[in-house]
């Protein structure tokens, strides 16, 4: 299985929480931008859908191998834009997709992966964010990644967690599910 954490910047460590609690490996999406990506942050710039493209196509890389080797997985991923999550679940398909209104329509999910949508107010996690320190993100790109946001929807496969919980409640509900999925008859 693999879980993709999602949300804006700020949102939290539960990936690295549930890494070290699972013993599932770990791929941070921040590790994988180019440097454009980065300085461009790190210069207060947001990024567009065209810095994201290629990044996006690196984690759908990442995802797929995860997939194929048959293990479990998380990768963190900001994933704002259901177009961003449809490249991460189907590649270059997706991007084709945006381009050729003739391409076939890429279903909302895909077996064994799985979003956790992590989410909050506003204002709680500005705090966050202008609190941490050696992050290349600054505070004032945080509202526009809110004003990007596209919630996912039910059919995406994703398990919505409030931030205003604790680390240790939100891995507890992620476990609750795992734990569901994996004992179920047909796991989706």
């Amino acid at each position: 299985m693999i879980y993709i954490i999602m949300g804006v910047s700020g949102c939290g460590n539960l990936g690295a929480f549930l890494s070290e609690k699972l013993g599932w490996t770990l791929h941070e999406g921040d590790n994988f931008h180019p440097r454009e990506n980065v300085e461009k942050m790190a210069r207060g710039e947001p990024l567009t859908d065209k810095d994201r493209f290629p990044w996006l196509l690196k984690l759908h890389e990442v995802i797929q191998r995860e997939r194929c080797s048959g293990s479990d997985a998380f990768v963190v991923c900001s994933a704002l834009k259901r177009h961003y999550r449809q490249i991460l679940l189907y590649g270059s398909k997706a991007l084709a997709f945006s381009t050729d209104p003739d391409q076939e329509i890429l279903p909302p999910s895909v077996p064994s992966v799985f979003f956790l949508f992590l989410h909050g107010d506003y204002n709680l996690i500005y705090q966050r964010v202008i609190s941490r320190r050696g992050h290349y993100m600054k505070a004032d790109l945080l509202r526009s990644q809110f004003d990007v946001l596209e919630p996912p929807l039910d059919e995406e496969n994703v398990l919505s967690l409030d931030i205003r919980r604790s680390i240790t409640e939100l891995a507890t509900e992620v476990e609750k599910h795992i734990f569901s999925l994996k004992s179920s008859p047909v796991m989706l």
